[in-house]
């Protein structure tokens, strides 16, 4: 090959080494800028710059508008949050004296000598009271569940103590009605949040005493490698295959248990509660022989509890 040709082709490779030096440097240029606007995104600084009119800077332009988006979105969803707290205090403000005086007056009413149309008229407003305060108790902590704001702390605990309390609150109810409430000992250990998984297995064990007329309740703990299993077992009226798929929806209420009190609400809270600290819960039941509701806690600290 000549001279000539040598140089042509040394002058060829410096150019693709420009061209090709050229781009990169172009693209990590890019790069390097995305980079910063996805930190400043990150930690709520950014702020859209303009840009010039080459392919690479519209790339540059349409993701700062889709971050600029994201940013704006991220705000408003806090603004939102914000307001449904304040709305939720509130409402448990506005609605806690009215209640309780309720409750005062329809308890005072019952204590004086009325006839029998007065007294039951008395006892039927004070239950009355009493489930609007529960419901709007219950319905105060899931908004605060749903939206973040009450932050539950799981951690490794024994069941035991929860299982006591669960005892605790609830054998004078069962014993008015001729129940029994047997619960086992258990040194098993699980991750969970203490109070929190007491209030899920409240409303586990109220609901079953309500549904419960003879017979009796049984608390019952299974571990396993990965999860913690806790049973609520009664000899109640049994649930329908149909109804097991509907009876964890918000205000749920089956045609056989019409005549019962209640809001249809409480196993909904108790799902949302397991859910939040990583758990579920799942049913099994026969109509006429009772049922079971097992609830299933994780043994080590997973990823979906969340804690605002």
């Amino acid at each position: 090959m000549s001279n000539a040709g040598w140089i042509f082709g040394a002058l060829c490779l410096i150019v693709c080494m420009a061209v090709v030096f050229v781009d990169r440097r172009k693209t990590r240029k890019v790069m390097n800028t995305l980079d910063e606007m996805l930190s400043s995104a990150t930690d709520g600084s950014f702020k859209e710059s303009s840009f010039d009119e080459t392919m690479l800077s519209a790339l540059e332009t349409r993701f700062a508008h889709y971050l600029s988006a994201s940013v704006i979105s991220a705000r408003n969803v806090a603004q939102e949050k914000d307001r449904i707290k304040s709305l939720i205090a509130d409402i448990s403000h506005q609605t806690k004296t009215p209640i309780a005086n309720l409750m005062l007056y329809s308890e005072l009413l019952q204590e004086e000598e009325l006839s029998p149309e007065a007294e039951e008229y008395a006892s039927t407003l004070h239950g009355q009271a009493e489930k609007l305060r529960f419901l709007i108790d219950t319905l105060v902590k899931l908004s605060r569940l749903e939206n973040g704001i009450i932050a539950l702390h799981p951690e490794n605990n024994v069941i035991e103590p929860v299982l006591r309390q669960v005892q605790h609150e609830f054998e004078l109810k069962a014993a008015e009605k001729g129940l029994s409430l047997n619960v086992a000992s258990s040194d098993a250990e699980a991750c969970f949040d203490s109070k929190w998984t007491a209030e899920a297995l409240c409303n586990l064990v109220d609901n079953a005493i309500k549904y419960t007329e003879k017979g009796g309740v049984t608390i019952s703990v299974t571990p396993y490698e990965l999860f913690l299993r806790v049973d609520v077992s009664d000899t109640g009226s049994g649930i329908s295959e149909e109804e097991q798929a509907r009876i964890f929806s918000r205000f749920y209420r089956g045609d056989t248990n019409a005549r019962q009190e209640g809001v249809g609400i409480g196993l909904y809270l108790a799902r949302e509660i397991l859910h939040t600290e990583g758990g579920y819960i799942k049913v099994s039941s026969e109509v006429g022989k009772g049922s079971v509701f097992s609830v299933f806690l994780p043994v080590q600290a997973g990823e979906n509890h969340t804690a605002q």
